[in-house]
């Protein structure tokens, strides 16, 4: 799989995936990643560092917004491979280790299948690892927490950690929030499924 890389600021690249996207940081040779899509998708991810002339070892950090599959697909492959710290919210970390497992179930998928693009998008997640394990061995909290002083990691100066989880994950300095940010192009943004509540959260301890 192919990634496109769009630069949207200076040291700032934004990556569109298969119905997902990472940012790399840049400052000088070394980069941080924001997200590593899913697990089908290494050979891109790999592709779009050496687009940006960086190669995987020179990963100083990956910061996963959220721990579900198509963020966290080449995380720990990093993490094993290079020494790659991963840092996620305090709140997601136990679920980056797969201590428990949020995601949606095939029961409450095959139940919104008649809605527009559900069955399509199911399927590509399964093709692309969206129930693979891929826990993360030592993930960390953000080296800061409240969003108030900015990380010490390669990329560009302000950047800062969101104080909640399921948000960016970071702050991006104002010229590459202009840039796009964190975002879905036209016709890769995943169905909309109702918001699960307390009820079925499906929240469970993988096998």
């Amino acid at each position: 799989m192919r990634a496109t890389v769009r630069q949207v600021a200076d040291g700032t690249f934004l990556v569109h995936g298969t119905n997902t996207n990472w940012v790399i940081l840049t400052e000088g040779d070394a980069v941080t990643l924001i997200d590593t899509g899913y697990p089908d998708d290494r050979e891109g991810l790999l592709g779009s560092l050496a687009e940006v002339g960086a190669a995987p070892e020179a990963v100083a950090a990956v910061l996963i917004t959220h721990a579900h599959n198509d963020h966290l697909g080449s995380a720990e492959f990093l993490s094993a491979a290079h020494g790659t710290s991963v840092y996620t919210h305090k709140e997601e970390v136990p679920h980056a280790r797969r201590d428990f497992l949020h995601q949606v179930t095939v029961a409450r998928v095959l139940r919104n299948g008649w809605r527009p693009g559900v069955l399509p998008w199911a399927a590509h997640a399964l093709r692309a690892g969206g129930t693979a394990n891929v826990a993360v061995t030592s993930p960390q909290p953000f080296p800061v927490s409240g969003g108030g002083e900015a990380l010490d990691l390669p990329g560009p100066a302000g950047a800062r950690p969101h104080p909640r989880p399921h948000r960016r994950a970071l702050r991006l300095p104002p010229a590459a929030r202009r840039g796009g940010g964190v975002r879905r192009r036209p016709g890769q943004r995943a169905p909309r499924l109702p918001r699960p509540g307390p009820a079925d959260a499906d929240r469970h301890v993988p096998p």
